[in-house]
Parts: C-alpha cells; sequence; structure tokens
C-alpha cells in the first residue's frame, strides 16, 4: 500500500523544489565564513539533489506519486538541449576525439562483469539470495544489467527475455534506482574535484579546455547578452517549439518501428522518449548553424541551465533511501556490482590518461541513459550537453547485447553455485 506523502499537491512541491534551489545557490553565494567554509566541503549541486530526496525518504513528498520528474524529464529537459546546444561550436566539439567512446565502452564491460561478480560473491556469502520467493534470482538481476547499459527499453527487453517475476522486477527496480541515483550524486560531487581527480588520472584535459576557451571566445565576439521580455520570449518560443516538434516527431516514429519493425525495440527505436531527446539535440544542432544561433546573446544556454537544475531535484525526489533496508543483500550486490564499473573506468581512464569529463558523462551515459548524461555532462560545461546525449544513444544501441552477455553470464554463476 502506497504511503500518502505529507505534501501531496504538485504545486506545492513544485514550489517547495523550487525555494530549495534559491536558497541553496544564494546561501552558496553568500561571503559568510561558516557559508563558505560549508560549502567548500559540500557542493551546491548535490544538495539540489540530495535535499529533495531526502523529502521524499521521510514522506514529506513522493517523487513516485508526483507529476514533476515526467514533466521536467518530457518537457523540460528536450528544451534544455535544444537550448544547449544552440549555440554551440559543433567543429570545436568533434575534436574531443575518441578517448569518450572508450571510456564508454569501458563502463559498458565494468557493467557486464560487475553482475557476475557481484552475484558470485553475495552468493558465497549469502545463500539464500540465489533465490526469492521461490524464483532464481539472476533473472531479476538481468534486467538490472539492461537498464545499466542503455535504458528503461534494454530494461523490458530483459524482462521479457529471462522471464523475471512481478515480484522479483520490483525489488531489482528498488536496486537499480537507488543505487543508480547514489552513484550520480557521486558523480556530481567529483564535478567540483574536477582538477584534483584529472591530476590524480594523470590525464590530458586540453581539449575539453580547448572548447570551453573557444566557446568563451565566441560569446565575447557576440557580444554582450541582451536584455528585456522580448528576448526571453524568443527564447523559450524556440525551445518549446522544437520541444513540440520532438513530441510530435516521437508520438509519430515510436509506433511506426514499433508496427513495422518490431525487433528495432532492442534499440530503443519504439520508445517515444528516445526519440524526443535524439530530435530536440538534433534540431538545437543543426539550430547553430542558423541564425537562431545568436539566441546565446539572450541567455539560451543560461536558461537551459536552469532546466537541468530543476531537472537534477525532480530526480532527486525519486530516491528512496529507506530502501536499503527492505532487501539488503540485493543492495550489498548492486554496490559490488557498481564498484566493479567504476574500478574498470578508472582503470581504463589512467591508462589511456583520460579526462574525468569522460568517465562520468561515459559511466552516465551508460547507468543513466538520456534522462541523465546530458545533465552530468551540462554541469561540466554547459555547451558539452550533447557529448552526453551522444554517448547515451550508443548506449541505446549495445544495451540488449550487453545486457543479454550479463544475464547468461550470471545464469552460470547461479547454476555453478546452487
Amino acid at each position: 500500500m502506497k504511503q500518502t506523502p505529507l505534501i501531496s499537491n504538485d504545486a506545492v512541491v513544485f514550489g517547495i523544489l523550487m525555494g530549495l534551489l534559491a536558497l541553496v545557490f544564494y546561501t552558496s553565494k553568500l561571503e559568510h565564513k561558516g557559508f563558505k567554509k560549508f560549502y567548500s566541503v559540500v557542493p551546491a549541486l548535490l544538495l539540489c539533489y540530495f535535499i529533495p530526496a531526502l523529502l521524499n525518504t521521510f514522506g514529506v513528498i513522493s517523487g513516485e506519486q508526483s507529476a514533476l520528474y515526467p514533466m521536467a524529464s518530457r518537457y523540460l529537459l528536450p528544451a534544455s538541449l535544444v537550448l544547449l546546444t544552440i549555440g554551440i561550436d559543433i567543429k570545436s566539439l568533434r575534436r574531443l576525439g575518441g578517448k569518450s567512446i572508450l571510456i564508454f565502452f569501458a563502463g559498458t564491460i565494468g557493467v557486464i562483469l560487475g553482475g557476475p561478480i557481484a552475484m558470485a560473491i553475495t552468493g558465497v556469502l549469502f545463500p539464500d539470495s540465489l533465490y526469492f520467493e521461490g524464483e532464481e534470482t539472476w533473472r531479476g538481476l538481468a534486467t538490472i544489467a539492461g537498464s545499466w547499459i542503455g535504458g528503461g527499453a534494454n530494461q523490458a527487453a530483459m524482462l521479457e527475455v529471462f522471464g523475471s517475476g512481478k515480484s522479483l522486477f520490483g525489488q531489482m527496480i528498488a536496486v537499480d534506482v537507488l543505487i543508480g541515483n547514489i552513484w550520480t550524486g557521486v558523480l556530481l560531487f567529483g564535478i567540483t574535484r574536477n582538477k584534483a581527480i584529472n591530476k590524480w588520472l594523470s590525464a590530458d584535459d586540453s581539449s575539453i579546455v580547448e572548447l570551453e576557451q573557444r566557446v568563451e571566445q565566441i560569446k565575447l565576439e557576440q557580444g554582450a547578452m541582451k536584455s528585456g521580455v522580448s528576448p526571453w520570449i524568443q527564447v523559450l518560443g524556440v525551445a518549446f517549439a522544437f520541444t513540440a516538434i520532438s513530441h510530435l516527431g516521437g508520438d509519430w516514429l515510436a509506433p511506426w518501428f514499433a508496427a513495422n519493425y518490431p525487433a528495432s525495440a532492442s534499440y530503443s527505436l519504439t520508445s517515444t522518449f528516445f526519440w524526443i531527446v535524439i530530435i530536440a539535440t538534433t534540431l538545437g544542432m543543426v539550430a547553430s548553424f542558423t541564425p537562431l544561433r545568436k539566441l546565446e546573446n539572450s541567455g539560451a544556454s543560461d536558461i537551459g541551465t536552469v532546466f537541468l537544475y530543476v531537472l537534477v531535484a525532480t530526480i532527486g525526489m525519486n530516491m528512496n533511501l529507506k530502501a536499503l533496508v527492505n532487501s539488503p543483500v540485493f543492495f550489498l550486490t548492486g554496490i559490488i556490482w557498481m564498484l566493479v564499473h567504476i574500478t574498470v573506468l578508472l582503470l581504463v581512464a589512467r591508462w589511456i590518461k583520460a579526462p574525468y569529463f569522460f568517465v562520468a558523462v561515459g559511466s552516465q551515459a551508460n547507468i543513466g541513459g538520456a534522462a541523465s548524461a546530458p545533465v552530468v555532462a551540462g554541469f561540466f560545461n554547459k555547451f558539452l550537453a550533447p557529448v552526453g546525449v551522444l554517448l547515451a544513444v550508443l548506449g541505446y544501441a549495445v544495451g540488449t547485447y550487453g545486457a543479454y552477455i550479463c544475464g547468461l553470464l550470471m545464469q552460470a554463476v547461479f547454476h555453478f553455485l546452487r
């Protein structure tokens, strides 16, 4: 039975989230010694994520019963992607090189290997964990692999392929969401320690620095930001018009692929959300070659960044920390699994001297998919969000194959241990 939250009116919940964002940003800019010391340890971005999570955990609000995350992910995320890509320098973006692809696949391999390794460890320590209500646990764990190498469509595919029961699947969704969201929070925290992490990785981040400098130079050349209501209306008008086109395209393309090419579900081509993200990003990138690029003078990327912060707050309100105590062995499995993923990522990153940007975005393109990879990329630099989208698309493409292999490996572990 679902527990009724203290506050269930979404208008009130949205006001609380916006008030929290305003309070965090206000206090983070104060010169007060106490606040400066606090924010030197706890990044403002992390608070925007975890305070809503705490409110959800203690029943003040409910992410599950709220419509705010669907609103933010379906309306604000595509609009944000348009605004963050409309002023980008595509040629400079291409100079980032192939390290991002290598790191992405390192993350994928980490997920594929992490599943059977985690299951083997917890299976030896807690033999009862191999079954859940008489069902083989590996079938449910395979659905997490689908989610962590692509997204919801890949997860649904693994649910059908390996036949997990609803009760077990519900447990796995909790592990998927909580462990994935905690890792997202860790990645966001790492952004504030970017230089120190790059030093530890012996990373060459010259391509990213060059892109950031190029972006700043373009903004200087474009001149001062225009003020007044009219420029903002133009920015919002283009953003949400393109968002509308993205939804129209998604509403047509997803059913068309489902009807004519049902096998394309393996590549998420039957997912409306997939097409919304792809079309919005594509429209923004195409617009960057047109006079619409001048909307950056009116604060297009800044408004897009505001949308991202709202999205982060709504993502946070979907995390329930109490879920840790309900199925501790499953969460231990998820933690070990994620640690294997992280270990492989960091080993490869140190080997090829890849910067933390590639580590964070490559990991999130696997674990979080299109909903959060551009968010993480955008917080490094608001003009880098398209990198997250492109890698997330790659995750959709390889997710079913990687998750299927991971599922077979976990099945082998199960038969070995039982």
